[in-house]
């Protein structure tokens, strides 16, 4: 039989200490289970030593997956190797929580390219410390919550941030310019969950209205991060990054527009990559495979 266009997809997602025979006893385990393998990327790592890898399968016949199954018959070959690994079903949309302040464009852009299907997400809710991006949230259709933060109710506020989190079940929490910082018990509390974007230019320009700081200086490059949230301000594990050449000619004004573009490019980037289970962590840094 061929296989239907629309068979079901896994994805199975691994490291571990590189080693002989790790990619033949993957295969090997997918074929004897009547697997075929649709999309393979690996990596081994001379400087660490780890082997990384990430394998989209189907059923031979386009029959549909038994995970429970699948996750059991590999528990071997993952212990053999002492692998850290995750399987799923690629169909499953990820619940996303996002949160925002003031700054509408990449709530928007995230909103928008999951509404043609560009990304695939299941957004669950959005949370702001201000009320102006409303009318966005109900544009779309999005449950929006309206969670005030001042220096002393901010453990109430980030205790309300969790509640929301657990009651609708939230697989990533995505900072979209959030114009607060996060305790390191929720940092702690969200790890690997959670994904930031800021600006990114040299030299570094912190505090208020970071572009008209950067024109001052006559940047000659503009940019942005996309990373995972960490104790450490805007230092966590790195998954995309965007550059953008400025020069004299631009206005304050430009540069923040551009400085947007960059913005929601990367965010939409990692989160794609991150929700598409194509993110492995090690350490202070990432593997992708775009």
């Amino acid at each position: 039989m061929t296989r239907p266009a629309d068979a079901q997809h896994g994805v199975l997602v691994l490291s571990c200490q590189d080693a002989p025979g790790i990619v033949h006893a993957v295969s090997g385990l997918l074929v004897q289970e009547r697997c075929t393998i649709l999309e393979s990327h690996q990596f081994d790592s001379p400087a660490s030593g780890m082997f990384y890898m990430r394998v989209e399968f189907a059923h031979v016949d386009g029959e549909p997956l038994d995970f429970d199954h699948l996750r059991q018959a590999f528990e071997e070959t993952a212990g053999r190797f002492d692998m850290s690994w995750r399987m799923s079903d690629t169909a499953v949309r990820q619940r996303v929580l996002i949160m925002v302040s003031q700054y509408a464009h990449c709530l928007n852009d995230l909103l928008f390219r999951n509404s043609i299907g560009e990304l695939h997400l299941d957004v669950v809710a959005i949370v702001s410390n201000h009320p102006d991006l409303k009318g966005i949230a109900d544009f779309y259709g999005v449950p929006f919550h309206h969670v005030p933060v001042t220096r002393d109710t901010k453990p109430e506020a980030e205790a309300r941030l969790l509640e929301i989190v657990r009651a609708e079940q939230v697989d990533l929490v995505v900072l979209a310019r959030y114009m607060q910082i996060l305790s390191d018990g929720l940092c702690r509390e969200l790890a690997g969950q959670a994904i930031n974007i800021h600006h990114s230019m040299l030299p570094s320009f912190k505090g208020a209205r970071p572009y008209h700081q950067a024109h001052a200086r006559g940047v000659k490059f503009i940019g942005a991060t996309a990373h995972y949230v960490t104790a450490d301000l805007d230092e966590g594990p790195i998954i995309e990054q965007e550059m953008l050449r400025v020069d004299h000619s631009l206005s304050p004004e430009q540069l923040a527009a551009r400085g947007r573009e960059a913005e929601t490019r990367a965010l939409a980037h990692a989160v794609r990559w991150h929700t598409e289970n194509r993110v492995l962590v090690h350490g202070s840094r990432t593997v992708v495979f775009e």
